[in-house]
Formats: C-alpha cells, structure tokens, sequence
C-alpha cells in the first residue's frame, strides 16, 4: 500500500519530496486537500480537514497509517 500511495500521491503532487521526514512542511493548503482528495478518492474512505493534523502528515508512513485506520472503521 505504501508504494501504491506514494505513486499516486507523486503523480498529483510532483514537486513534493514523500520521502522526506517532514513531509508537511512541503505542504500548503491545495497541497493538504490535494493528499484528502487523492487518497479519498481512491480508497472510497471519507477524508476532511479534520484529518489534516501534522500527526497524519507528516511523512508517508502517517499517511498509510491514516488511510489504514479508516479503512478499518466500518
């Protein structure tokens, strides 16, 4: 899963390193909504700025833990 939302998330977002440490520091707003978007979009999950804490951003690892956990919840 890692993989597949880093590729996908490079795809929308080019100019963003998601390897970095500190991923949210590359993000602005449109950047932030960009991730809700894709990630929703794909996974059929319900993502809103709420989500948006620099917990969940802050590196690909906190995103795929994010999307995990939504998946999980019924």
């Amino acid at each position: 899963m890692k993989e597949e939302i880093k590729a996908l998330l490079s795809d929308a977002l080019p100019m963003v390193d998601f390897e970095s440490e500190f991923l949210f520091e590359q993000l602005d707003s449109i950047g932030v909504v960009t991730i809700l978007t894709v990630l929703g979009n794909q996974y059929s999950i319900p993502l809103n700025m709420q989500d948006a804490t620099p917990k969940n951003l802050i590196s690909l690892d906190a995103l795929v833990r994010m999307v995990e956990s939504k998946l999980k919840k019924p």
